[in-house]
């Protein structure tokens, strides 16, 4: 078992090897953590991991409100997250390594990160100035018929494209856009794909590629047919996920 000891960066949403991270960093723990991201050598990767959140807050609370407001604000490096931070958790996320990390005037960050490693988490250390984590790399094992299985989700995802483009040709992926590599399409179908937190946290758990494009192909079937049922359904950037408000 290999592991690591990172920074740990919890949102609201899953990040996936492969898909880009842009962050927009105005607390105080996290923009810590920046600074002391921003002092590792330009030689090597400036990482910290991303893991979603089960039950807790992304931004904590900084001011009092309802229905207490005599309420004390939640600050420190597990504002938010309860006692027992391991369980406000995900136990699978996904390395981070930030290629770009701004500072700007007011001291909040410009930070645009891609995912890399999916880790599990074995503890997290709340003694500093920002959360640390001791995680598990984890590795991606193909599975069984995954190329095969890779084509059937490509297929799948370009019907459920055109559905929520309202089969307007122009705005779908051409074959020369999607990649081929059985793991690659799996993370980005599930970035891509219009599901919650715990479904695209099933994908990311997935204990290999076939397993994961098994589960995604019957996810979109079974979504290519609710929306040609409900065809007034909004299209929506489909690799494109929310800037972080934190």
């Amino acid at each position: 078992m290999t592991t690591v000891r990172l920074p740990l960066f919890p949102l609201n949403s899953v990040l996936f090897p492969g898909l880009v991270l842009p962050l927009n960093v105005f607390e105080e723990r996290y923009r810590a953590m920046m600074r002391t991201l921003l002092k590792t050598p330009e030689e090597e990767p400036r990482r910290f991991a991303v893991l979603a959140i089960r039950d807790g807050h992304e931004v904590a609370p900084s001011s009092p409100g309802m229905p207490d407001p005599t309420a004390v604000p939640d600050r420190g490096p597990a504002a938010g997250f309860g006692a027992d931070p391991v369980k406000a958790f995900h136990a699978v996320g996904c390395v981070a390594d930030a290629a770009t990390i701004r500072e700007r005037a007011d001291g909040t960050f410009e930070v645009l990160a891609t995912g890399t490693n999916r880790v599990k988490l074995l503890s997290v250390d709340t003694s500093g100035p920002f959360l640390t984590a001791e995680l598990e790399l984890l590795t991606e094992d193909p599975g069984d018929e995954a190329g095969a299985l890779a084509e059937g989700v490509l297929r799948a995802f370009r019907q459920y494209q055109k559905r929520l483009a309202g089969a307007r040709e122009r705005s779908l992926a051409s074959g020369a856009d999607l990649p081929d590599e059985p793991a690659v399409v799996s993370y980005l179908v599930a970035a891509a794909m219009m599901l919650d937190t715990p479904t695209k946290q099933r994908l990311l758990h997935a204990p290999d590629t076939a397993s994961r494009l098994r589960d995604e192909l019957k996810l979109l079937r079974a979504e290519t047919a609710i929306i040609r049922t409900l065809p007034s359904l909004p299209a929506s950037e489909l690799t494109r996920g929310p800037t972080s408000l934190n």
